[in-house]
């Protein structure tokens, strides 16, 4: 009994979406794990909006539960509202968004964590690292403790080294309520790490008594549940809608009235806020010709009064919210039970780190979340699990699970963590990745869970239901290719509502290639694949492939197109100083990213395709010689 002598596997900091899925990974795969929180009682808590999913971060989710993770399990038992968002669009750009219990999500997780007997949770303040020879060795938090553990992965959140902001007043708080993570900052200097600011924020909450639904617009859930999770026999629950306000002249102008209150705008805080979810005061600065902003009315649970003032985000004074928010239709009248604020928070540029995130520095030291740079729970979530597996391959000898760009938006993700010198909190958006319409939220299953198995993360049970379902889509597809619909009066009047009429017989899979004609349609067409009772997972996954063959063609010629420069590898010991022809400032940045391939390599921000081109000749030349 080991952790009797504080002796684990593996220590993880942060028991966040990151931290909570790494260590779920890590005991799954039969790691003894200490997960330390500053507050056990905020474990899984989403401290800004509570819902999971949205544009990319549904695919996100699909990936996560398709390799083992449990985000989408534990969205899919405790909504409050399920919405595809994006319906009418294609396929590469639609997606699922949940509105969670905010309690019952942090209650769900916790007793997956306390379920678990290789899971220790401990409440403290991680200030310290230990490390020999460039080695993890363990960590020691706030009383002096030390744990001794040959991987750590640190989760922190927006806790390390954290400050609130709420007009010019300022205190140490990684969250509202909860205290920083002071001193891990500079054990992490020491060991050669750097640091840099970053800055979020949150939107005031309000008492939902006092607000006046009948003045706003009401944004009701889908009918026709979707759920993120693969697995089965997911829940059932009533659902709730959401609201729609909007902001006005009046709020503008008492905004822009009381800039000089802003910590922002007085230089006080110093750290890049979120580019794709900005304050509400940047809004009207930035847009100052938008006369008016969507404001979202947002549930919290249940079990509390709680209500999200969506896209209303600000550190102004607290005095000064008051105003803004009673200047909105059907708010005039609010109680504020929590006011907004920003909160500026160390980070660590992952560029130290490989795809495996892994501190190229230090082994055996993850990273992953927004201590990497990112903004979301989802982003964070996927970074976690991803950090798990590979602890676990690391004190395995084992290699390392380093998703392509081709593979996932996870893999996307990290690949641009690792690459790119990110200035501003990264959130994953559906133009981040270039092979948008082969990594959709539909087919994260068939894209990842085989490696999910092999890992060991996806049981058998689950790993045949998988394989199932793909040979049921592909037994479908064939024999849509042999259905032939005629052109009758009856088949002609159905079409009448949706297309053209035909007058002459048509593969159902030519007709399914038709803008406005989907799956249900082909099931009023046709009575013997009405019969099939084909599942809805199955036949919109089928509709996909089939309305855009030539598309996904087209992006699979381009992942072999990429994959030329991906077969590059360029070797370990490489010394970019003593190549001829490329500027010193591509050195630099060569040098401080160190890619693994020329793939990587040309995604480096300022390497020009012409220095590609020489370090193509260069590592062909070296190839030619060793042979």
């Amino acid at each position: 009994m080991d952790y009797l002598n504080n002796k684990f596997d593996i220590i993880i900091v942060g028991a966040g979406h990151a931290g909570c899925e790494a260590t779920l990974a890590c005991a799954k795969l039969g790691m003894k794990v200490l997960l330390c929180t500053l507050n056990l009682d905020n474990i899984a808590l989403q401290p800004c909006n509570p819902a999971v999913g949205g544009p990319a971060k549904s695919t996100l989710v699909r990936e996560i539960d398709a390799l083992g993770g449990v985000m989408g399990e534990v969205t899919d038992a405790t909504y409050l509202q399920m919405k595809i968002l994006n319906s009418s669009k294609g396929p590469a750009v639609r997606a699922l968004r949940a509105q969670s219990d905010k309690a019952e999500y942090s209650r769900y997780m916790r007793n997956l964590l306390e379920s678990n007997p290789n899971i220790y949770l401990k409440q403290c303040c991680i200030t310290e690292l230990k490390a020999e020879n460039n080695t993890i060795t363990g960590a020691v938090d706030e009383f002096g403790v030390e744990y001794s553990a040959k991987a750590v992965i640190l989760t922190t959140g927006t806790s390390l080294e954290g400050r609130i902001f709420v007009g010019l007043q300022s205190y140490s708080a990684g969250r509202l309520g909860e205290q920083a993570a002071i001193g891990l900052s500079d054990s992490l200097h020491k060991l050669g790490i750097e640091t840099k600011k970053l800055k979020t924020g949150t939107p005031a909450r309000v008492d939902k008594r006092t607000i006046d639904y009948s003045k706003m617009t009401i944004q009701p859930g889908d009918e026709e549940l979707s759920f993120f999770s693969f697995k089965p026999n997911r829940p059932i629950r009533k659902t709730y809608p959401c609201y729609l306000t909007r902001t006005n002249e009046e709020t503008h102008k008492i905004i822009r009235e009381n800039l000089d209150k802003s910590p922002m705008y007085q230089g006080l805080i110093h750290g890049v806020g979120p580019r794709y979810c900005p304050s509400i005061e940047d809004k009207i600065v930035r847009f100052a010709s938008n006369p008016s902003h969507h404001i979202f009315i947002e549930p919290e649970g249940l079990g509390t009064y709680e209500t999200y003032i969506q896209g209303f985000s600000t550190s102004l004074p607290a005095d000064v919210q008051v105003k803004m928010i009673r200047s909105l239709p059907g708010l005039e009248k609010a109680h504020i039970i929590k006011p907004a604020y920003a909160v500026e928070y160390d980070y660590i540029p992952a560029v130290q780190t490989t795809h495996s995130l892994m501190a190229k520095k230090i082994k055996g030291l993850f990273f992953a979340g927004q201590i990497n740079g990112t903004s979301g729970y989802e982003e964070a979530a996927a970074q976690g699990l991803i950090a798990g597996i590979n602890a676990f391959n690391y004190l395995n000898n084992s290699e390392m699970l380093e998703l392509s760009r081709s593979s996932s938006y996870t893999g996307t993700l990290i690949d641009d963590l690792v690459t790119k010198d990110i200035q501003d909190p990264y959130r994953m958006l559906t133009s981040r990745s270039e092979y948008r319409l082969l990594l959709r939220q539909d087919n994260a299953d068939e894209r990842l869970t085989p490696i999910g198995h092999k890992i060991g993360l996806i049981d058998d049970e689950q790993f045949k239901r998988y394989t199932n379902k793909q040979n049921q889509i592909q037994e479908e597809k064939s024999r849509l290719e042999n259905v032939k619909i005629p052109p009758s009066e009856k088949v002609n009047e159905i079409l009448a509502k949706y297309e053209e009429h035909i007058d002459r017989g048509i593969r159902a899979t030519e007709l399914l290639k038709r803008p406005n004609i989907t799956y249900k349609v082909i099931q009023e067409l046709d009575e013997s694949t009405k019969a099939l009772n084909i599942s809805k997972e199955v036949y919109e996954q089928i509709e996909v492939i089939i309305k855009y063959d030539g598309y996904i063609k087209r992006q699979e010629e381009q992942v072999d197109q990429a994959g030329k420069l991906e077969k590059f590898k360029i070797p370990d010991n490489i010394d970019y100083s003593k190549i001829d022809h490329i500027s010193s400032e591509t050195k630099e940045k060569l040098e401080k990213i160190r890619p693994k391939t020329l793939a990587q390599a040309s995604r480096i921000g300022g390497v020009k395709p012409a220095d590609i081109s020489i370090l193509m000749v260069m590592l062909d030349r070296n190839s030619i010689a060793k042979k």
